[in-house]
């Protein structure tokens, strides 16, 4: 449903109203999993990267790929922190808006992909970490399988319900962060609140690294989405 924001018409935040997804979906048996995780500058994907890595690494077998524009210093932060070998990271430079490498042109990251699955032939699960992006950045279906959009606290409360395809159609929200939100004055029921109205019944996850490294509950998230994909023995 296209939230109505008090302007006398109805926005449609349904990105493939103004951005059909051109490409097909990948076929989900023989592959590994992949989960785009995608959010604003600074939100704290390549934290949550790490910490998701750090939590699952032992009994799921991953990979990582990052999407910087210029640098490859998420990739480089992941390997220094030692959460996966460092042969388990592998960076895109996009050149170009971080958007663009996740949903119009998926070339460069669906050969990262390959690359690992070729390097690791027995993966369960790849991390698609975008570069910092803006509310409409959503990942293509023929990229990953699912996708996790992070917002913090220090964009203020107002950041839900501001909307827009990231926060209203990824299959799970973090609001990241939380520990800071009495030092920007961010009520952190309204912003969940709000979330929850505006998204659904999708899943709201709100949670701070400081307090919690393992991202304990994205992590439990991640593991019955791995498990609901499982082949089912015959």
């Amino acid at each position: 449903m296209s939230p109505d924001h008090g302007h006398g018409h109805l926005v449609s935040f349904d990105p493939t109203e103004s951005e059909p997804d051109r490409h097909r979906p990948t076929p989900g048996p023989g592959r590994a999993f992949r989960i785009g995780i995608g959010g604003p500058v600074g939100s704290g994907k390549t934290a949550l990267v790490a910490a998701l890595a750090r939590s699952l690494a032992g009994t799921v077998r991953l990979a990582v790929v990052t999407n910087d524009i210029y640098t490859t210093e998420d990739a480089d932060f992941l390997r220094r922190a030692g959460v996966l070998d460092p042969s388990r990271v592998e960076a895109v430079q996009t050149g170009c808006c971080p958007h663009t490498a996740i949903r119009d042109d998926i070339t460069a990251n669906l050969d990262a992909i390959e690359t690992l699955e070729e390097r690791f032939g027995d993966l369960e699960l790849v991390l698609v970490e975008s570069g910092g992006d803006n509310l409409t950045a959503v990942f293509s279906r023929g990229l990953v399988d699912a996708q996790i959009f992070v917002v913090d606290v220090a964009g203020g409360d107002k950041v839900p319900r501001k909307g827009g395809p990231g926060v209203t159609t990824a299959d799970l929200l973090v609001i990241n962060k939380t520990d800071l939100a009495p030092l920007v004055g961010a009520d952190l029921t309204i912003m969940r609140d709000d979330a929850e109205r505006i998204r659904g019944d999708l899943p709201v996850i709100a949670q701070s690294l400081t307090e919690d490294p393992a991202a304990t509950e994205v992590g439990a998230w991640v593991r019955f989405r791995l498990a609901a994909t499982a082949p089912v023995a015959g």
